[in-house]
């Protein structure tokens, strides 16, 4: 497993691409090949991300002069993410712009590359949005949405694969659906195999399914693959508490239904969350326990900072978690 995750990091792709010639100081990250653009870690991708804003002017735009990106990326338009964040830019401000870029097509609009639940705040709040725009073409704006999201934006595996199917249905090559989702060749192939099995109606229907991961993912797509079991997943699509039921759990109802199982649908587990900053705000941690593991992300000024720090003094603190297990014991 650990040969696994270093060859795992290792294949993450750089791709962030030049936008414009005069935009190359700001982001060199050329495009030559899945070899040849790779980055080490998550943190390293957020960084790469960021370049984007570093160094820009951020100005104030009314929220209903900017657009969605021309590419969706999220199945969930609400969730308790969404609430949490608005009650955050409520409470403290903005502290991090959005990308937005000139409209293409719409003189004096703007459209956004990303950022967008920080823009849905924004108009539910009632307040501008903090932004720095750029213009960048498509495919830059393909690249630094999906990197972006892939660093902050906890999408589950199914909205990565939409995105990724989504990009090649607007002509775009494998290099760069692999660079923006920050993903090898091998992965990608997943995640169009999926989407390519799976109807995208009956996708829609299951929903973001935020504790279901790729193996489950492929396992629903060889189910719903077959022939056999069309009237049977119509059955179950059709039943009057389908609706009903969470994405998480709308998901196990057909693969359970369709590996012909007499058990009932176990109800997912559903994930905890919890957030931790100090009062000055300058490191918001969120944490979440899906029961197999526990996940922790920072963000703010002093995250990198802090988070560097942590690492330092990973060997004291796990010192002191055992000392304080044993007292306990």
């Amino acid at each position: 497993m650990k040969g696994d995750n270093r060859m795992a990091r290792k294949n993450l792709l750089e791709g962030l691409t030049a936008l414009h010639e005069e935009q190359a100081a700001v982001v060199s990250y050329p495009m030559r090949g899945a070899g040849k653009s790779l980055v080490r870690s998550l943190d390293e991708l957020a960084k790469q991300a960021d370049k984007y804003l570093e160094g820009e002017v951020v100005v104030e735009i009314e929220p209903d002069l900017v657009e969605a990106s021309f590419v969706q990326d999220r199945l969930a338009s609400d969730n308790q993410d969404v609430r949490d964040l608005v009650d955050a830019i409520r409470l403290r401000g903005q502290d991090t712009p959005i990308l937005v870029r000139p409209h293409p097509l719409r003189e004096g609009l703007y459209q956004v590359v990303f950022g967008h639940r920080r823009l849905r705040a924004a108009r539910e709040l009632g307040r501008k949005v903090r932004a720095v725009v750029k213009s960048i073409d498509d495919r830059a704006h393909v690249i630094a949405q999906g990197q972006e999201n892939s660093a902050r934006a906890n999408l589950t595996f199914i909205e990565r694969a939409l995105f990724a199917s989504r990009l090649e249905t607007l002509g775009y090559d494998r290099e760069v659906i692999m660079a923006a989702l920050a993903a090898d060749a091998s992965a990608v192939s997943k995640m169009m195999s999926v989407t390519q099995r799976i109807p995208a109606d009956i996708i829609q229907a299951i929903g973001d399914a935020p504790s279901i991961g790729r193996e489950r993912w492929v396992e629903l797509s060889l189910l719903v693959g077959k022939a056999s079991n069309a009237v049977r997943l119509h059955q179950i699509m059709a039943a009057d508490d389908f609706a009903e039921l969470a994405s998480d759990e709308r998901f196990l109802a057909i693969h359970s239904g369709l590996n012909r199982s007499s058990r009932a649908v176990k109800k997912a587990s559903p994930a905890t969350k919890a957030k931790w900053a100090p009062e000055d705000g300058s490191v918001v941690i969120e944490m979440q326990n899906d029961n197999k593991g526990f996940s922790l992300s920072m963000k703010a000024r002093n995250a990198t900072r802090f988070g560097d720090f942590l690492s330092r003094n990973l060997d004291a603190l796990y010192e002191r978690f055992l000392d304080e297990t044993n007292k306990g014991d």
